[in-house]
């Protein structure tokens, strides 16, 4: 694994939009220099595991995911509470791109470990939607989800070094994304 110039650790609401803006961020930088990283993934590829489950399935937007979502993130935060590290190690396991894109960044513990395992190459990027947008995209508020530290865990306690507002607006996402991208080249 080679040592990253840059972290991006990519943070938001469900449907702001944070896989969209990691996807830009690779599309504009190229897949050469730029990998998105889950921590995601391993949570629920352990989780499968586990459970018996579809791994495949736990990764989509389907109901299927839906049906475990509660029990996965009681489940995860068991093992963050053990291991505040497991799931951060096993996503950056064979990154080898300079640029790291984090899109799934969701505790001030995941944070902490990437700051003191990369130090100043890391930078936090807040993607913001507003509700209304969020309902668009058939966002609708789950009690035990949306009000759980899974979704409200860097809420505070995190100085973002950007913000990205993600309502829809193309032109608007594109010159903040852009804004973004020369600044990461500057890093390289």
């Amino acid at each position: 694994m080679a040592a990253p110039r840059v972290v991006l650790l990519l943070s938001g609401k469900r449907k702001s939009g944070k896989d969209f803006v990691a996807e830009e961020l690779r599309s504009r930088l190229g897949p050469d220099v730029c990998t998105i990283l889950r921590l995601s993934g391993p949570l629920k590829e352990q989780y499968a595991k586990e459970h018996g489950l579809d791994f495949q399935r736990l990764l989509d937007a389907s109901t299927y995911k839906e049906t475990f979502r509660q029990d996965m993130i009681r489940w995860g935060e068991e093992k963050r509470r053990t291991d505040p590290g497991f799931f951060c190690r096993a996503a950056v396991e064979g990154a080898l791109q300079p640029v790291w894109v984090v899109s799934d960044t969701r505790r001030l513990s995941d944070v902490e470990w990437f700051r003191d395992a990369y130090g100043d190459v890391v930078q936090t990027v807040r993607v913001v939607a507003a509700e209304e947008t969020r309902k668009r995209r058939n966002w609708v508020f789950v009690t035990g989800v949306d009000d759980a530290e899974s979704e409200c865990g860097l809420d505070q306690g995190v100085a973002f070094d950007w913000v990205i507002t993600n309502d829809g607006d193309e032109v608007a996402l594109g010159e903040q994304l852009e804004m973004l991208v020369q600044s990461l080249h500057r890093s390289l």
